[in-house]
């Protein structure tokens, strides 16, 4: 499509020439744009072969280009906007196994740059290179000096401030592993506060993670650290109250900020967890000291993932302000429970969560992007969710029809299909609460142990997964370009046709006496998975390398392989059976208890690989 620009492009136009090619633009003719900087929000306005974008940031630019493309049949439009947030953005999270390729981070900010997103925080504990520290991110895909600077003049040119991200307490174990750092460790991921060597540690990594950026703002972390002064201070030290620790902690490392002249943020949570009695930053009942407040130079993070009413939420932002500070609100996209996002939770969590924002008038918001538990799904299939939170800002409430268009137009990808990724985590005839990943423990679960088939009984997961494995396999053929996202996905729900109840009817056939059925198991049955597993394990490598370093993939590989020796050994054992080598199988012959006996809900939550795979846990 040709187009000619004229009036105010100077800060607009290396940003235009990185998007071109994702427009398919060309400069020169056609359409006529006059471009001028205004404030406040965004206008747009076209009558036949002459278009006007006034706008107030850069990123609202490239926002309104998008929205007068997508309308580019329209010969007469009128548009004008006024954002809900002064700062609508993301945090990638590139510490937990997987760290994405400066490409890859590239091909986001250019989508966020269509979106209207224009913020990107980077979360990084240890995976960024720092003078003198070799065991700083070793072996982990740490990002260079020169990596980091570049990522951050390609995010200029698009409107985007990338704000690094650390952790100043907590959270710090893939450090203080090493034997190296022995002398800054209070437990295994907790820093040692009162000690001067932490001061001068955290003053250079403070100094080297902000340097090869343009923004003075910095996320600190400092949370969950649950442990805080209970371990090896408390045998230099003796008890202190935990809170006056963190306090004097927090006021150094303000300290260090301001010296560097920087803006600290930091996320909320540890102030709500030292006032409950069970440590619960969501407990209703927390009671914080009297006369807590915040210190002037930190911006605090309320960040919640986890509930679907709009009520909470507000109560929540009330909280966070009674300590004198106006909150940041992290939500989330669920990328973290395994290989698919759960686009059922996020999008009920972010609906409420950012109509709450809208009424109480929360300035700024972010989506995290999270990796726990070694990161195996990837960033792409987050796509959707980045969508939601840019329609959030620009509408008062999001219409579906208006996002699907939105979204197709960014990404050239299919609003049902990402949307259907989802269904992994909706079984047939169970109602679903929340956060429950069954697709996670039914695929890594041992097929002799069976840790988890009390909870999938009467529910026909097989047949589900298998459903699946042809709706994804269609998706594969109509949009070929997204193979890296559906392949992984039909190669999974393959998998778990099988798989799923594989555990179940090993038990069931044994205790009946049908050896005919465990020999079909043997010789045809395993055979299959075995193959589907390892298929499903090279389109997963060949997705990790697409997106991401290789370091970390290590670990996902030894899951793959772990799950192939078992299913190797599940067909020795059984023939040894068979064959009457041995007279039972006391793996089969245990009693199978509910993982969870303290609740009703049995499709259980969250689960990690860890405890999916043993009971030993060794």
């Amino acid at each position: 499509m040709e187009l000619h620009f004229s009036g105010e492009l100077q800060e607009l136009e290396a940003g235009l020439e990185l998007l071109a090619p994702e427009l398919g633009l060309v400069f020169g003719g056609g359409l006529q744009i006059q471009v001028c900087r205004t404030a406040p929000g965004l206008s747009i306005r076209r009558a036949k072969n002459v278009a006007e974008i006034s706008y107030e940031k850069p990123v609202h630019f490239f926002w309104g280009l998008s929205l007068l493309l997508q309308n580019i049949d329209r010969e007469e439009f009128f548009l004008q906007e006024k954002p809900f947030f002064k700062t609508c953005g993301a945090m990638f999270d590139v510490s937990r196994n997987a760290v994405a390729k400066p490409e890859t981070v590239q091909f986001f900010l250019r989508k966020m740059a269509l979106m209207g997103l224009d913020m990107l925080i980077l979360y990084t504990e240890d995976t960024f290179v720092v003078p003198d520290e070799p065991y700083f991110g070793y072996l982990r895909g740490r990002y260079s000096t020169d990596e980091l600077k570049a990522l951050d003049d390609y995010a200029a040119k698009l409107g985007i401030e990338i704000v690094p991200c650390i952790q100043t307490l907590g959270h710090l174990e893939q450090i203080l592993k090493w034997p190296e750092y022995n002398y800054l460790r209070d437990t295994e991921e907790i820093l040692l506060l009162e000690s001067e060597p932490t001061y001068e540690f955290l003053e250079k990594v403070i100094t080297t993670a902000c340097a090869p950026f343009r923004t003075k703002r910095i996320h600190i972390g400092m949370d969950e650290a649950h442990k805080l002064g209970l371990g090896r201070y408390l045998d230099l030290n003796g008890y202190k109250d935990r809170y006056q620790l963190m306090m004097e902690h927090l006021r150094r490392v303000l300290d260090l900020a301001e010296k560097l002249g920087l803006e600290p943020m930091m996320w909320g949570d540890m102030f709500f967890r030292l006032g409950s009695e069970t440590a619960d930053y969501y407990d209703l009942e927390s009671r914080l000291p009297p006369g807590v407040k915040i210190p002037e130079n930190v911006q605090l993070i309320y960040w919640d993932y986890y509930h679907s009413q709009t009520e909470f939420y507000r109560d929540f932002i009330r909280r966070h302000r009674a300590m004198g500070k106006e909150p940041i609100f992290a939500g989330g996209i669920w990328t973290w429970t395994g290989h698919i996002t759960n686009y059922r939770f996020t999008f009920e969590t972010t609906n409420a969560a950012l109509a709450a924002c809208k009424e109480e008038g929360v300035g700024e918001v972010f989506a995290t992007m999270w990796n726990d538990d070694g990161a195996e799904n990837n960033y792409y299939t987050a796509l959707l969710g980045l969508q939601l939170y840019a329609e959030h800002s620009w509408q008062e409430q999001v219409e579906l029809e208006d996002l699907k268009k939105r979204f197709e137009f960014c990404t050239g990808a299919c609003f049902e299909q990402f949307m259907d990724l989802g269904l992994f985590e909706q079984l047939p005839g169970v109602h679903l609460t929340g956060s429950e990943n069954p697709t996670k423990y039914l695929l890594w679960q041992d097929p002799l142990l069976g840790l988890f088939e009390c909870h999938i009984e009467n529910i026909p997961v097989a047949e589900h997964y298998g459903s699946l494995a042809n709706l994804y396999h269609e998706y594969n053929c109509k949009k070929p370009d997204w193979q890296h996202i559906f392949g992984v996905a039909e190669a999974l729900a393959a998998v778990l046709a099988l798989k799923a109840d594989l555990g179940l009817r090993l038990l069931n056939y044994y205790k009946a006496g049908d050896t005919k059925k465990l020999a079909q198991i043997v010789s045809e049955e395993i055979p299959l998975l075995v193959e589907r597993v390892d298929t499903l394990r090279k389109l997963h490598m060949k997705q990790w390398l697409y997106a991401y370093k290789p370091f970390g993939w290590e670990v996902i590989d030894q899951r793959y392989g772990g799950l192939l020796a078992r299913l190797h050994s599940t067909r020795e054992r059984l023939e040894q059976y068979l064959s009457g080598q041995v007279a039972s199988l006391p793996e089969l012959e245990e009693t199978r208890l509910v993982y969870r006996s303290n609740t009703e809900q049995l499709l259980l939550e969250e689960i990690r690989h860890r405890k999916i795979i043993s009971a030993c846990n060794c």
